[in-house]
């Protein structure tokens, strides 16, 4: 007789095709503020649910959920945050990375409900299906929102970034530029671990006060200056090291070799470039992120697409690159190197 683990089991199929409850559930609490109005300590299922003003129907169902699913802890009919939730998701701590589930909720989850439209079109499904601006461009033209949004991508990336400021050696260079910046905690985190080294971020305009605050409030402005511009229509800042993190995948194919030239151009021999996102395995099975991420650029841009580390290494060495490699980071992160 077989062992009863090898009998097919629906309970994968089931648990992934229903995984939309538990993401929306989340997503309504960050939506809320629940885990703001838990930071500032536990509170009792009536005084909790009149706060958030739910109705008596779901609302033990919904804070019970969150228990169930670990994001929160209940002791008697006393509700509080996790470790996690205290830290990541209340809106007054500067590790808050809610603001990227709430764009999420807003704008991804009814996107993505026309995945089958855009795997069949190859057309994405977002604001620019209906003529609309893309998010960057509205992003970018409201200045509290896109604060809010670069601080969210500091926790997402942040691990990285660190591992990033450690792992690569910069014993040798001087100098470097983050493209994409963002925030500025990759640069903040190498200007950290590495204090020889002066560093530039590199963003539209539009990010400038809110890198230069970040930077001052980390102790490294005195080595972190910023340089406005966009990277599609101007020549990078010359450095000994370019980074490029969570922006090539944003863009066709024509666009990512362009992106790869213009960061050899910025190098001098020696020099480095650094490419890190959700990076895909060679044999493209096992890291589920990256592969879903590259169907979040189907559905938000016209030719964007995620790529394994062997297609990324392809593109740098036909750009001028000699020494090329892949190194993990932490999670679905990997970074891709290639010396000039």
């Amino acid at each position: 007789m077989s062992d009863q683990h090898d009998q097919p089991n629906p309970a994968k199929i089931l648990e992934t095709g229903m995984a939309f409850w538990a993401s929306k559930t989340l997503l309504s609490a960050v939506e809320m503020g629940l885990f703001t109005e838990l930071a500032s300590g536990p509170r009792g299922f009536e005084e909790l649910r009149g706060r958030m003003g739910l109705h008596e129907r779901g609302a033990r169902d919904f804070f019970d959920t969150l228990c169930a699913l670990g994001f929160l802890q209940k002791t008697n009919d006393v509700y509080a945050n996790t470790r996690d939730t205290d830290l990541f998701l209340d809106r007054k701590k500067p590790s808050y990375i809610g603001g990227l589930l709430e764009m999420a909720n807003q704008r991804l989850y009814p996107f993505w409900g026309h995945l089958t439209e855009a795997l069949r079109t190859g057309l994405p499904q977002s604001e620019m299906k209906s003529g609309g601006k893309s998010f960057f461009e509205a992003l970018y033209a409201e200045p509290a929102r896109l604060k809010h949004f670069l601080a969210s991508m500091t926790g997402l990336s942040h691990g990285a970034n660190m591992a990033i400021a450690k792992q690569f050696s910069f014993a040798d260079y001087k100098t470097f530029v983050d493209v994409g910046t963002a925030q500025g905690d990759l640069a903040v985190q190498i200007a950290l671990a590495n204090p020889h080294l002066r560093g530039v971020g590199f963003d539209l305009p539009e990010v400038a006060p809110t890198f230069e605050e970040y930077a001052a409030a980390t102790g490294v402005a005195d080595r972190l200056t910023f340089a406005g511009g966009s990277f599609l229509d101007a020549p990078l800042p010359k450095a000994d090291v370019v980074l490029m993190g969570h922006i090539l995948h944003d863009w066709d194919l024509a666009q990512k070799k362009m992106l790869i030239a213009k960061a050899y151009d910025a190098l001098p021999a020696g020099g480095a470039l650094i490419i890190y996102e959700a990076i895909i395995d060679d044999a493209r099975s096992t890291n589920a992120f990256g592969l879903m991420m590259s169907l979040n650029m189907l559905i938000e841009t016209p030719g964007g697409f995620d790529y394994t580390g062997a297609d990324c290494m392809a593109w740098m060495r036909e750009a001028g690159f000699k020494g090329t490699r892949v190194e993990a980071l932490v999670g679905p992160d990997s970074m891709v190197v290639g010396i000039k």
